[in-house]
């Protein structure tokens, strides 16, 4: 199986301000109009017909969604899905966090993953491995992306906070521009999926906050969001 990537930025849609202009979020307080216009390019420009878009409920917890057919609504409360079915078009939504996308060109699996600080901590990289295992994935043939999220330069958080996430993500300390205490998720997320057995680990260096071609939560606020996709489809 092809496995595809994609990975949005904020340009060419339909969104006004603070939400300009390809926000792909419907949580954000952004016209209903406009987000629905911007999904329907999406799936236009990615060739894949918008009902076999999966989305999810995302809260920052650790429970995976296995999907196996087009699902109309989001997946509840979900930030990790996984799926072994050709052509559904799994989708995270990010403006800071890690957006990870996993995949097995030869079972066929493949997975999104919502990594946030909180959903780190808990595991949810690690739990959407094993899921796909159960579904025929072996860790030495998977490949996995981790999108544009927040630096370790620009994260700034108290002691304590590092701390604690470092002790559950190991590699994740970092310091900020200015000094200050830090954490880089994709570092910590880098040595979590080695450390798994994946065989091929590549980074998307791009900084959120840093990139104006992005969403960030942390520079804006009210913000869109951009979206990380994958599917497979036959060779």
């Amino acid at each position: 199986m092809r496995i595809r990537r994609v990975v949005t930025t904020r340009a060419g849609g339909r969104s006004r301000p603070p939400y300009e202009s390809f926000n792909l979020g419907d949580h954000v307080g952004d016209d209903a109009d406009a987000v629905a216009a911007n999904r329907a390019r999406l799936a236009t420009e990615l060739g894949v017909d918008q009902h076999r878009f999966v989305w999810m409920e995302q809260v920052h917890g650790r429970t995976v969604g296995v999907v196996d057919e087009p699902i109309t609504d989001p997946v509840e409360a979900t930030d990790a899905l996984v799926t072994a079915t050709p052509g559904l078009a799994l989708t995270v939504l990010v403006a800071d966090c890690v957006p990870v996308l996993l995949g097995d060109p030869d079972a066929g699996v493949v997975g999104a993953v919502h990594a946030g600080r909180v959903g780190c901590r808990v595991g949810v990289l690690p739990a959407a491995v094993k899921a796909m295992i159960e579904l025929g994935a072996e860790p030495s043939r998977m490949e996995a992306l981790l999108g544009p999220a927040i630096c370790g330069e620009c994260y700034e958080v108290p002691p304590e906070m590092a701390a604690d996430v470092a002790t559950h993500l190991p590699g994740s300390a970092a310091k900020t521009r200015s000094g200050t205490t830090g954490i880089d998720l994709r570092a910590g997320l880098w040595e979590q999926l080695a450390a798994l057995g994946v065989g091929k680990v590549g980074v998307d260096p791009r900084c959120t906050v840093e990139d104006d071609s992005l969403f960030s939560y942390r520079r804006d606020g009210t913000t869109g969001r951009i979206a990380a996709v994958t599917w497979t489809e036959p060779e």
